[in-house]
């Protein structure tokens, strides 16, 4: 097939969405398809284009066999509904000739957040006759609405008209949790059009190693620490200062040492909260290499996922897919009932602990770093069920399945028909 990932992020781009997006467009031509990536300027996490790509309106490249075709965006490390509306129209605008400077594809793969370029996308599906599949990786606007990142009543509006243009023009809409599913349902999608695929780990790359002479223990002075550690996207959705409140209530104990790695500016609003709080037991990093990712891990004695109390069924952090096949126990600070708690209780991996509560974090922290042999059995039983259900290659398969079906059969030659 010849397949078109549409998609906002894509290698170099450390986090999120672009490593999962470049996993599967380099599986995808392994199994002999050709695949065109059509995505921004590397920009994120740092919100800034990369050096080698500023002051480029368009850049074509080829790696590992995807051909990979990248437009300008507008980037402002400035957080304002201003620079954001530039950058969805930056994208929109020029990723669509782009996608017009290629082959036809047989199905067009789109990546939502974010939302606005659903439009263009649905315009070169009826370009083409081409179908779509939906990938949802967050539900929007129900995340920016629920975290107060919109609060517009009319730009409320416009961003659920936009997801509900997408839901309708896509042929096919693949979620990455039950609790995605749920919503789409409540929201009259109908239940033929969705179909659930986990986000995945590559359990190869991701895995237990030793803590000895481990470079991130011995660069942070952790030897001989328990080491809690966040790391990841520090946003809205995410209260890190639940966690550091939890290490100061624990920063009687000399052994437990906290680590929180994200953003740069991210980590200068942390560090004044730190300041304020009186938290010595708590480190700062910005993000590591992604080559280095598994032995980050490795240092860690258990791994956190943390969200706020109305984080409920429109977001599934992928860190819990790492964290599960790093063989590291988990503490989640997440809502009971919500996608990522219902994740780690399969998994029986870690331990849920209700949201935004410090007190309640920082008994859970302790009582993990009490049991060791709680800790080791949590770890090997995530690491297990992440071989078992997040494993890369046959979910990989499950994507290969759904996007041939996307494709539709050639008309054979009928000499009895001919007029």
């Amino acid at each position: 097939m010849r397949i078109l990932i549409y998609s906002y992020n894509y290698h170099p781009e450390p986090i999120g969405i672009a490593p999962l997006m470049t996993e599967l467009a380099e599986g995808l031509v392994k199994k002999g398809h050709t695949v065109r990536v059509v995505t921004a300027m590397p920009w994120y996490p740092n919100n800034e284009i990369s050096p080698e790509y500023r002051g480029k309106l368009y850049s074509t490249e080829n790696i590992n066999g995807v051909r990979i075709q990248r437009n300008f965006v507008w980037i402002s490390r400035q957080r304002n509904f201003k620079n954001r509306a530039l950058f969805e129209i930056s994208f929109v605008i020029l990723s669509f000739f782009q996608v017009l400077n290629g082959s036809r594809p047989d199905v067009i793969f789109l990546t939502i957040p974010g939302l606005p370029v659903c439009v263009p996308a649905a315009i070169l599906s009826w370009l083409y006759r081409t179908p779509i599949v939906l990938n949802l990786q967050d539900i929007l606007p129900d995340a920016a609405v629920h975290v107060g990142l919109i609060r517009n009543p009319k730009m409320i509006r416009l961003f659920t008209w936009l997801e509900n243009f997408a839901y309708k023009a896509a042929t096919k809409i693949s979620v990455i949790s039950d609790g995605f599913t749920e919503n789409l349902l409540e929201k009259k999608v109908p239940k033929e059009k969705i179909i659930e695929i986990p986000n995945w780990v590559d359990v190869n790359f991701i895995k237990p190693l030793i803590q000895e002479k481990n470079y991130f223990r011995q660069e942070n002075n952790l030897e001989g620490k328990f080491v809690v550690l966040y790391s990841g996207n520090i946003a809205l959705t995410q209260p890190l200062e639940i966690l550091i409140d939890a290490a100061v209530k624990l920063n009687h104990i000399d052994d437990i040492a906290f680590v929180i790695v994200g953003k740069e500016e991210a980590l200068e609003r942390l560090q004044r909260y730190c300041e304020r709080k009186k938290a010595t037991n708590v480190i700062l990093k910005p993000f590591q290499p992604r080559h280095k990712l598994p032995e980050m891990l490795a240092a860690a004695n258990i791994g956190m996922v943390m969200q706020k109390h109305n984080v409920i069924s429109f977001n599934m952090p992928s860190k819990i897919q790492v964290l599960l096949a790093s063989g590291k126990a988990i503490i989640a600070s997440v809502p009971a009932n919500g996608t990522a708690a219902r994740a780690i209780e399969k998994s029986g991996g870690g331990l849920v602990v209700p949201p935004e509560d410090a007190e309640g974090l920082a008994s859970a922290i302790e009582h993990l770093y009490l049991n060791p042999q709680i800790v080791k059995s949590l770890g090997e039983q995530g690491r297990e069920y992440a071989k078992k259900v997040y494993n890369f290659e046959p979910i990989l398969e499950k994507y290969e399945e759904l996007l041939l079906s996307m494709k539709k059969p050639t008309k054979k030659f009928n000499k009895n028909k001919l007029w």
